[in-house]
């Protein structure tokens, strides 16, 4: 069991259904990446949808996360989270490159994702903004569920994106995304993704995508019961604006209803700083800084285990630090 933070490299899985990854490499020095590499499974116990063992992070040992993690559990998450949640670390981040605008789409919470997948969680997910953009979040109006099928079964695009309210974003930004709420990340964006630790996407488009979407965008269950996980109520402008932040300089990123599912925290360094001991993916925003011993570049990933207790950080710049949720108080 390492009691230290560890450094991860790239982990990109291969062939993606959209462009991009370039923006990636280019955050950690790295070589090109190609064309389809658009995300960054960053300490990730997750596998692919339907392909075990891609997109899960390797650790320099050669051991998967997800391995370690279930061999010691209290030395990785720490007492009180195996207390409540057991040997599930609660948490995917990634970061994601939109070479291309993504399809329209949502994702199933965690009572769907139960009775109809067998799955742990559901993919409530947020977004801290790198590269700026636009981003589309959730209904402008009331949808019925027949409007909502012929728009999929017509592969009406344009209709489809214009129903979602678009939003400017710019780096420092933060996008809370609820389970349910139809979505899509513009192009050009580049964010740090943090989310329930699940794959599960629900495509209402797929034209211009490398997929088949009558046959993969419904998680197998068919169109019928996969639209019943979307929700298709307005979201107001004002319920909009709650799961948004702005360009937040220290401290919480995201909105408080994202509590239940995972935290990010800006943490700005400029000398010294302390990281309290919890398990944590790490992020450099900017800067070079020295963690727990290890010096760092804008760019570098870190997950640091629970046993690695206060992680003393110095130098200059800003580091992104995601968390699972909170264990709940007794």
């Amino acid at each position: 069991m390492p009691d230290a933070p560890i450094v991860l490299p790239s982990n990109r899985p291969a062939d993606r259904f959209y462009r991009g990854g370039r923006r990636i490499t280019d955050l950690r020095g790295d070589a090109p990446a190609k064309d389809h590499e658009p995300e960054d499974w960053v300490a990730s116990t997750t596998h692919v949808f339907a392909q075990p063992g891609v997109g899960e992070t390797v650790l320099p040992d050669g051991t998967s996360l997800r391995v370690a993690v279930e061999g010691d559990p209290v030395g990785w998450l720490g007492e009180a989270h195996v207390g409540a949640f057991g040997a599930d670390t609660k948490l995917l981040t990634k970061l994601l490159d939109a070479g291309q605008r993504l399809p329209v789409h949502a994702h199933p919470d965690g009572a769907f994702a139960r009775s109809h997948l067998g799955h742990a969680h559901g993919k409530a997910e947020a977004w801290v903004i790198l590269r700026g953009g636009t981003v589309h979040l959730g209904l402008r109006r009331d949808v019925g569920v027949a409007e909502l099928r012929a728009l999929v079964d017509g592969q009406a695009t344009a209709e489809l994106l214009d129903l979602l309210h678009p939003v400017e974003v710019e780096a420092g930004d933060a996008v809370f995304v609820p389970a349910g709420q139809l979505h899509a990340i513009g192009e050009g964006v580049l964010l740090l993704e943090v989310q329930e630790p699940e794959d599960l996407s629900i495509l209402l488009e797929w034209r211009g995508f490398a997929l088949d979407g009558p046959a993969d965008g419904h998680l197998g269950l068919g169109f019928d019961t996969a639209l019943q996980a979307v929700a298709r109520a307005e979201l107001d402008p004002e319920a909009l604006d709650a799961l948004i932040t702005r360009a937040t300089v220290s401290g919480r990123v995201l909105a408080r209803s994202a509590d239940p599912f995972f935290t990010v925290e800006r943490v700005p360094v400029d000398g010294r700083v302390t990281l309290p001991a919890g398990y944590a993916v790490v992020l450099v925003e900017r800067g070079e800084v020295e963690l727990g011993g290890i010096s760092l570049r804008r760019g570098s990933t870190v997950v640091v285990p629970a046993c690695a207790g206060d992680v003393a950080v110095s130098g200059t710049g800003a580091l992104l630090v995601c968390r699972p949720p909170a264990p709940p108080q007794r």
